[in-house]
């Protein structure tokens, strides 16, 4: 009788471990997701001076619309460091949405004004860069995509029976996914040179 019981126990010591490791393992995904995110959206935020300076020498006159771009990205780097910070924290995730559908927002204005400088367009430099920002907002996307993957399958993980019981003995908290709420913003940001 003490050997079945001991035995019921030892298992249970197993499952439990179990549970808790697969917890942890989806976790780590999430923020793996998030840190991929990181590495593209700090590519942006350096990208995004380097157009402003290029920009800077032609449209010497719009310059309330490109310090409103650098102000936007200042606000979504903030932001973007409050939720490498602690990612779990959905209010930081929030306001990362929030200032990132603001960064947007602006550099679509910008990139409206671009197309009425026809020396600015011509620009190899702007060129580049252009088709460099294309190419990461690109990637953006891809790791948005792959975060909110990593965070259902995470959040599935912990409402599900019996990890339910266990990720609220743990901690475990549900991860916020990342949307865009603001329907211009939704628009991809279309860059054309033509």
């Amino acid at each position: 009788m003490i050997w079945a019981i001991l035995g019921v126990i030892v298992i249970s010591v197993f499952f439990i471990i179990g549970i808790y490791n697969n917890l942890v393992r989806l976790r780590n995904y999430v923020k793996n997701a998030l840190s991929q995110i990181d590495v593209q959206l700090t590519r942006r935020y350096e990208l995004i001076p380097n157009l402003i300076e290029v920009a800077k020498k032609v449209m010497s006159h719009e310059r309330e619309t490109l310090e409103a771009v650098i102000q936007a990205r200042n606000m979504a780097h903030g932001a973007q460091q409050k939720v490498n910070g602690n990612p779990s924290n959905t209010e930081a995730v929030k306001e990362l949405q929030q200032a990132e559908t603001q960064l947007t927002s602006q550099m679509s204005r910008m990139m409206l004004l671009v197309e009425s400088y026809p020396d600015l367009k011509a620009n190899q430099n702007m060129t580049s860069l252009m088709e460099e920002l294309t190419s990461t907002e690109n990637k953006v996307s891809f790791a948005r995509q792959a975060y909110n993957d990593s965070v259902m399958t995470y959040n599935n993980g912990i409402e599900v029976f019996p990890n339910n019981i266990f990720a609220g003995m743990f901690a475990f908290k549900a991860f916020e996914f990342l949307k865009v709420d603001n329907e211009e913003v939704k628009k991809p940001l279309k860059v054309s040179f033509n």
